[in-house]
């Protein structure tokens, strides 16, 4: 019997009896130790039937999420409904919670259909998708938790407000561990480890009849000039029309935000991408992509030659979640070529440029420019390019399944007193597909950054997962790498790796001694690449945006 054979009979039969052991009748004190909160999962779950297995209990615990979901979202609009008695942080506070509430109820409403509808495996793209949803809606509650600490200290009602706020987030937690126990990718299979090249050409057929000529003309131009540069020829993108925003009022709209009010909803893959090519300018506005915008790749004329720009923060009453320039959800966007700013400045603290919750969404040669929160990889599955980051204190933060790279990060000069963080990663539980991948990246000092302490990262929530790999790291590295941040807090249950790293700033021997600290091999870091991580090879080639697949 051949190696090989051996191996896939035992690879058959592992599933085989894994299936089987699934689909057996379990009490709810053996499924609920699969959870983090096994006396609360015991609670929740008061199913009496003798017959009830891991498939049985876990739809029954997203249908009670979407209960409790929808509670919550009434008990939010009652809170709103007398915002006469609330601070107006308090009141933005809420708004944001009602934002995620729906957003929640949506992706619960998704993954319902999708497990009541079988009793075994799904696919491992259906699989990473629903293990992706309810992980983001574990990000949604603790986003909504922060922004009520942060924002309500005065309203005497939050602690009726939090309170079944903490609940439901336990609610959700039993939700994804009995989903990944039940329909979850047991073993991922190593993708692709080779590198992908690809130039934003226009596949023939699809220019669009229904263009002005300087349109067409444009359009036509933007093939030849091939803004995603590779020398190979590789696949072109589906485009399936294309507007042009012009601040000169030469184009079809002067604002980016009329643009992507014009675009289309919730358009087929197979259509192509609503392309919006936005000339050079600075464009002073607040640009917020809809979910229901699916497939929208915006182009600019190149960095720091089409930027967008705004100061909103935290100081000046924004909340962080909404003080954004650039705020995308819409599934597979796309950004080539441009600026995104906040300017509000360090004595402003948190103040983003990008606040990024758009699934399977792409960034390439794209710049990033703020202080403080910088860029907010929020939730789902991201992938950036090429790209260049600047900023001070927890400039990536969020907690997405993201990908960085080939990135330029430039710690920059914070305020007096202050040390930098690259990374604040907010992963609250261990069954979340999340973390920030930084890859083959370069790690230099900003112009006016001097002798500021710069660190890798560290762990805002208690299960806060980065990756460093391949990466160039400048002499602004402390030799220690990592910060704390708050004593003891999450030392034990963050996962913190670096990977084949250079520079000076990457020299391991004074790290720090966490339990949650590894130096890696190249068997562990195969897990944190673009075809692993996010599922690149699924959504990277239709973009047109070159990636390695790998290491």
């Amino acid at each position: 019997m051949s190696n090989l054979f051996l191996l896939t009979f035992i690879t058959i039969f592992l599933s085989y009896t894994t299936l089987l052991a699934l689909s057996q009748p379990s009490s709810a004190s053996t499924i609920c130790q699969y959870t983090r909160y096994p006396s609360f999962c015991r609670s929740s779950l008061p199913i009496n039937n003798s017959t009830a297995n891991v498939y049985d209990y876990g739809r029954f615990s997203v249908r009670k999420s979407i209960s409790a979901a929808n509670k919550f979202a009434n008990l939010i609009d009652k809170y709103l409904s007398r915002s006469s008695i609330l601070t107006p942080g308090a009141i933005s506070a809420l708004q944001d919670c009602r934002y995620l509430a729906g957003v929640n109820i949506d992706f619960l409403t998704n993954a319902f259909q999708t497990v009541d509808k079988t009793q075994t495996a799904i696919s491992t793209m259906k699989s990473e998708d629903i293990q992706t949803m309810l992980s983001a809606i574990l990000t949604n509650t603790q986003t909504c938790i922060d922004g009520i600490q942060a924002t309500a200290s005065s309203w005497s009602s939050k602690n009726g407000f939090l309170a079944p706020l903490t609940n439901d987030n336990k609610l959700y937690s039993v939700s994804l561990s009995l989903f990944n126990k039940g329909w979850g990718v047991k073993n991922k299979k190593k993708r692709s480890l080779t590198s992908h090249k690809k130039h934003l050409g226009f596949k023939n057929g699809r220019l669009p009849l229904k263009m002005s000529e300087k349109t067409k003309a444009i359009f036509e131009t933007m093939g030849r000039r091939k803004l995603l540069q590779t020398d190979d020829g590789g696949d072109q993108v589906v485009v399936s029309d294309i507007v042009v925003v012009s601040q000169d009022g030469l184009g079809n709209f002067t604002t980016i935000t009329d643009a992507v009010n014009f675009a289309p909803n919730k358009s087929e893959a197979a259509d192509g991408y609503f392309m919006i090519y936005v000339t050079a300018g600075i464009y002073e506005e607040y640009v917020n992509i809809p979910k229901n915008k699916y497939y929208l790749m915006i182009i600019g004329d190149g960095i720091n030659q089409t930027v967008i720009t705004g100061n909103r923060n935290v100081v000046d009453g924004s909340t962080t979640f909404n003080s954004a320039t650039f705020i995308v959800t819409a599934p597979n966007f796309v950004a080539v070529n441009i600026t995104i700013r906040n300017t509000a400045g360090a004595i402003k603290h948190q103040a983003v440029a990008l606040r990024n919750g758009a699934d399977l969404s792409t960034f390439y040669s794209c710049s990033f420019e703020g202080y403080q929160d910088t860029l907010y990889t929020h939730s789902l599955r991201q992938f950036y390019r090429e790209c260049d980051i600047y900023g001070t204190v927890d400039f990536i933060f969020g907690n997405a399944a993201v990908v960085f790279q080939n990135c330029n990060l430039y710690p920059r000069l914070p305020m007096s007193g202050q040390f930098n963080a690259i990374t604040a990663q907010g992963r609250t539980d261990p069954g979340q597909n999340t973390g920030t991948i930084i890859q083959n990246c370069n790690i230099r000092a900003a112009e006016d950054l001097g002798s500021t302490k710069t660190y890798l990262g560290r762990p805002w929530k208690e299960y806060s997962r980065t990756v460093y790999m391949k990466t160039y790291m400048d002499t602004l590295i402390d030799g220690a790498g990592w910060r704390e941040w708050s004593g003891d807090f999450a030392l034990n249950t963050s996962y913190y790796a670096e990977f084949d790293n250079l520079g000076p700033g990457s020299d391991t021997s004074r790290r720090v001694t966490w339990p949650g600290f590894h130096v890696i091999n190249a068997t562990d870091a195969v897990n944190f690449t673009t075809s692993s991580f996010v599922m690149g090879d699924e959504f990277l080639p239709q973009t047109g945006v070159p990636y390695m697949g790998g290491l």
